[in-house]
């Protein structure tokens, strides 16, 4: 069992620098609730999946179009357009413009081909090859994830074998940079990867509830940067239930009207203060968690 909390506070230090949006924490709540489903026990594969996603998402842990399109048509016309350059461009190995037929990269990680939609499709038990933007929905792209990389549905090596998470994460400790092969071929920031493998195999060791919780975990620190303060569970209550004691307090100290007049309009500007910040008008930041 994981301790998400604890997860998601260690993860905001690495590998996410301090920072940590609502969009990846959805993400990799995705995923995490797919591991679940799918009752798959290793955390290094989990560590893996999470770290590349991070790359191939880049770093929004979101599902993407190929090409970064904001829609389909948008990530058609963005490779029309690198595919009419002299040589076709960044698509030079391309042998003919699948993506016209719809079956262009899209999910944590890049499905293409109507084949590859076929056999994803198949294997999470959704029609992806009728509808493949069914792909983008997290939950579906989490299992396409998942599973893609345990079964080796990416890619094959050179001697034909499936290229797996269990080919690089069996018995011996592991070989992370030498994974990149599962998702591509080449050595492209294999080492970047494996990096971000290390902070979430960290991240998931400390939240696993099989050993003892670490007592430096804040809860804020799991919590998104952008969610307003007014709507957090944990500040919002303390700030809540701390203001109306004090509030009580010095209202009851206070003996002079001139005194609780101008209380009174403290109380007042400090309301206008929640009131911007719950309708996101005022930004409240929240600073990097304790290391």
């Amino acid at each position: 069992m994981l301790n998400r909390t604890t997860f998601f506070a260690y993860a905001r230090r690495a590998p996410f620098g301090g920072k940590l949006s609502s969009a990846q924490v959805s993400g990799m709540t995705a995923i995490l609730d797919a591991w679940d489903r799918l009752r798959i026990t290793d955390p290094r594969w989990l560590a893996y999946a999470l770290a590349t996603t991070l790359h191939e998402t880049a770093g929004t842990m979101q599902p993407i179009r190929e090409a970064h399109g904001k829609t389909d048509a948008q990530s058609i016309a963005r490779l029309d357009a690198e595919w009419a350059k002299p040589g076709h461009g960044a698509l030079k190995a391309v042998r003919a413009p699948y993506w016209r037929t719809g079956y262009f990269g899209r999910g944590f990680v890049q499905l293409t081909h109507e084949e590859n939609y076929r056999k994803a499709g198949d294997m999470v038990g959704v029609d992806l090859v009728a509808n493949p933007g069914r792909a983008m929905e997290p939950k579906i792209a989490a299992e396409i994830l998942l599973c893609g990389m345990v079964r080796g549905i990416f890619r094959k090596s050179k001697d034909g074998w499936p290229e797996t998470l269990d080919r690089y994460f069996g018995p011996l400790p592991g070989d992370p940079v030498g994974a990149r092969a599962i998702i591509n071929g080449g050595g492209d920031k294999a080492n970047l990867i494996a990096s971000y493998y290390k902070a979430f195999k960290d991240a998931l060791a400390a939240g696993s509830e099989l050993t003892p919780q670490p007592a430096d975990v804040d809860p804020v620190a799991a919590e998104p940067d952008d969610v307003p303060v007014t709507r957090s569970g944990s500040a919002g209550a303390v700030a809540v239930s701390t203001g109306a004691a004090a509030g009580a307090s010095l209202v009851a100290a206070i003996q002079s009207p001139w005194a609780l007049a101008a209380f009174a309009l403290i109380l007042i500007a400090g309301g206008v203060g929640l009131w911007l910040a719950a309708t996101g008008r005022l930004a409240i930041l929240r600073g990097r968690a304790p290391v």
